[in-house]
């Protein structure tokens, strides 16, 4: 079967939004950091993109969604939607994790072009937010700023693209969280067919107590029972096995998860 190239009605909302998207995320946080988290978020959904068409999945092009530039961003990320149900544990490992991967693999270098571009002053921060740390910033602050984000008597004042690369690396693992509809849960899925349900619920309900220190983890929860709850993505055939491609995809979102998650993202000082 051969995919019908996108349309030019899907070109337009793809141009309008991405043009709505770049407006906002300029007002939130200027050139550099409206093209360096774009640059991400694209990666990744087109990652998904990429990833469908290989496999004659029918998926619209990336939809960016604009924000009020309040909204720390300007951007509430981007999506792109399946049009038909996924053959089997294979493809959906792939589109899955394809996103997520690519994401990771852009945000990298942006994060560590942002950090060279930060300053390290002496004291703590006085009042505004505070972003919390995962491993890969303390691993990356480390080797470029030769200091950890957590050491007391300092303050890392992020440059934009730091701030676009951190932004990134958080998308990415709310997208790796293995529940329902989210990357993570295709992944999880495709990896643990018979352990999928308990893990799912696990996870799930571990948002609860850990909205207790940073509540957007309880919208999180919320969204996620409204788009699908904890039903993993419907296939055709889930007999077929995955082979050792598809396993190492999905040790490697895993690996990515654990290096991008941070249990409080904000605070404020």
């Amino acid at each position: 079967m051969v995919l019908a190239q996108p349309g030019r009605r899907d070109w337009v909302i793809f141009c309008g939004l991405l043009t709505a998207t770049v407006f906002t995320t300029y007002l939130a946080g200027g050139w550099m950091f409206s093209i360096s988290l774009l640059l991400i978020l694209g990666s990744h959904e087109f990652g998904h993109y990429f990833a469908s068409r290989k496999n004659r999945v029918r998926a619209t092009l990336p939809y960016f969604i604009p924000a009020p530039p309040i909204f720390i961003a300007g951007t509430f990320g981007a999506f792109i939607r399946i049009q038909q149900q996924i053959p089997d544990r294979r493809v959906l490992m792939e589109i899955g994790a394809a996103g997520p991967v690519t994401g990771f693999v852009v945000a990298v270098p942006v994060l560590c072009v942002g950090l060279g571009l930060s300053e390290v002053t002496p004291g703590e921060a006085v009042g505004g937010i505070s972003f919390g740390g995962s491993l890969i910033l303390e691993l990356m602050a480390e080797m470029v700023l030769g200091v950890s984000p957590s050491a007391e008597g300092l303050n890392i004042a992020l440059h934009p693209v730091a701030f676009a690369g951190w932004i990134g690396m958080f998308v990415t693992a709310l997208n790796l969280l293995p529940i329902g509809q989210l990357d993570g849960g295709h992944i999880m899925y495709a990896l643990f067919p018979e352990k999928y349900n308990l893990l799912a619920r696990v996870f799930y309900l571990l948002l609860f107590p850990l909205g207790y220190f940073w509540h957007g983890w309880w919208f999180w929860a919320l969204m996620i029972t409204l788009v699908g709850g904890l039903r993993p993505a419907p296939i055709w055939n889930p007999y077929i096995e995955l082979e050792g491609r598809h396993r190492m995809l999905g040790g490697a979102s895993i690996a990515i998860f654990i290096l991008t998650f941070i249990p409080v993202p904000f605070s404020v000082l």
